[in-house]
């Protein structure tokens, strides 16, 4: 007996609709490789019913006070906040995370973030006002941009939707969101209690492919393009935004290095950096993947490492005992093996690196060491649960080694010499530089990177000015 497919819908101008051709693709679950659920394939008819329904929307919510869009955001938070359950579960047959984990690490701190941003729509910021030219008075206005095109990807469904929707709406946007096609589920979902919330218009969803982000991108309403996924991704974003000039804000992935000094105390940060690299099966952006070791303690930080990974756990979601579900989708699974079996002759897998089951992508915590600064594995983001080993000789190398690759999102410093992880968080290229701790992040501190992992800063109030534009205004004061 077939099972009937749950039917995803689009929401634009405050309405559930199909796509206007009526195509649709099937939504997998990661943790069974069954399908639970079919999605609209939105074309360039429902891009434009999205943009114009945001367009429409925006004169009226641009001119609330910043008061009136505070309250609509707290009223978001509290929403999701009695919601929970109901977002948990879509997240879950989304990704296959555990259930327990994604409780507690990922509602908590969506609803903070959500709550940060209604805080900082009353805190516009800008220079006193002045004379700067006789008899006359020039002053800042921190204005919205207009219409968002909003691209989220599937690793955090939720809550890298939080991070777009969130400051765009607080500074006066209306928004037009794609999620990732594999996991649209629990964006539908947000759609349905913000537009309980919000007036019809200000916040719109729209499910689909590479095509249909595409599309959003290269329509000609949106002043901006945000998205969250692979550099590939940000470049054609970048590319096709600049034909009109619109702003873009591109998060594109890392390749994190975690140097750890020879003065580390060793079972604190296997235990701190397992953590940081398996957490949601290595598919983070920030993940502690890339691990640099003084040489005079290698052999025992690989060894501990490699028992730290063999007694993590993967499996379902309600399996309370695991640490991390599936890779999000079939081609994921095939990457990240690939990446294992292209491994070159002087690599050493100490543990892992293979499927686990015949259910589901579920991939095996998996260390390898023996590698080269120019190894494939050690420059190319994996986004899975593997984490490499290199030793370093001193200071400068492990800066030689930590700086050369092309991303530049997050890093950690491990050691306790003060002097030393000061001079390390200078010289580090990258957006984040964490001292004897990898993965936190707080809603007032900026998150966002340099080199290929793009520009523009999610949370923080750098986030939210990310989301308004400045505008001079002079005026004369003599009459």
């Amino acid at each position: 007996m077939s099972t009937e497919l749950r039917r995803l819908r689009n929401y634009i101008n405050g309405e559930f609709r199909d796509a206007a051709d009526g195509r649709t693709t099937e939504v997998i679950n990661p943790a069974t490789g069954e399908a639970y659920a079919t999605a609209p394939l939105s074309g360039q008819a429902d891009v434009d019913a999205a943009m114009k329904a945001a367009a429409d929307a925006f004169p009226a919510w641009r001119d609330q006070t910043p008061a009136e869009r505070q309250k609509a955001l707290l009223k978001i938070a509290d929403a999701f906040e009695e919601r929970a359950e109901d977002l948990i579960a879509a997240e879950v047959e989304n990704t296959g995370k555990p259930i327990g984990l994604t409780r507690s690490e990922e509602i908590p701190p969506m609803v903070d973030q959500i709550r940060f941003f209604a805080g900082a729509a009353r805190m516009l910021e800008g220079r006193a006002a002045g004379e700067y030219m006789e008899g006359l008075t020039s002053i800042i206005r921190r204005e919205p941009i207009g219409v968002c095109a909003q691209v989220a990807p599937w690793n955090y469904p939720m809550m890298m939707g939080v991070w777009k929707f969130a400051p765009a709406l607080a500074a006066g946007n209306t928004v037009v969101l794609k999620p990732s096609d594999t996991t649209p589920a629990s964006t539908v979902l947000m759609a349905e209690i913000i537009g309980s919330i919000v007036p019809p218009g200000v916040f719109n969803v729209v499910t689909g492919d590479r095509d249909t982000g595409r599309a959003m991108v290269e329509h000609p309403t949106p002043a901006m393009a945000s998205i969250t996924g692979s550099v590939r991704a940000g470049m054609q974003v970048a590319e096709s935004a600049s034909k009109d000039l619109k702003r873009v804000h591109l998060e594109l992935g890392g390749k994190a290095p975690v140097v750890v000094f020879e003065d580390t105390d060793i079972a604190k940060a296997v235990e701190d950096i397992s953590m940081a690299g398996f957490f949601n099966a290595g598919q983070d952006c920030t993940a502690a993947t890339r691990v640099l070791v003084h040489e005079s303690i290698h052999d025992e930080f690989v060894t501990a490492l490699a028992k730290a990974a063999a007694d993590t756990k993967t499996g379902q979601p309600d399996d309370e005992d695991v640490l991390y579900g599936p890779l999000n989708n079939a081609n994921q699974l095939k990457q990240v093996s690939g990446f294992i079996e292209r491994l070159p002759a002087h690599a050493r897998v100490e543990t892992g690196g293979q499927r686990v089951g015949e259910k589901g992508y579920f991939f095996a915590p998996t260390v390898v060491s023996g590698l080269k600064q120019d190894d494939e594995i050690i420059q190319n983001e994996v986004f899975g649960p593997v984490i490499t080993v290199q030793p370093f000789t001193d200071e400068a190398q492990a800066v030689e080694y930590a700086n050369g690759v092309d991303y530049a999102l997050a890093s950690s410093v491990w050691t306790k010499d003060h002097a030393r992880a000061m001079r390390m968080s200078k010289v580090l290229d990258f957006g984040c530089v964490w001292i004897n701790t990898h993965i936190p992040l707080v809603a007032e501190m900026p998150h966002g990177g340099f080199k290929k992992s793009g520009y523009g800063k999610d949370l923080s109030g750098y986030g939210f000015d990310d989301y308004t534009r400045i505008k001079h205004v002079m005026t004369s004061i003599e009459g």
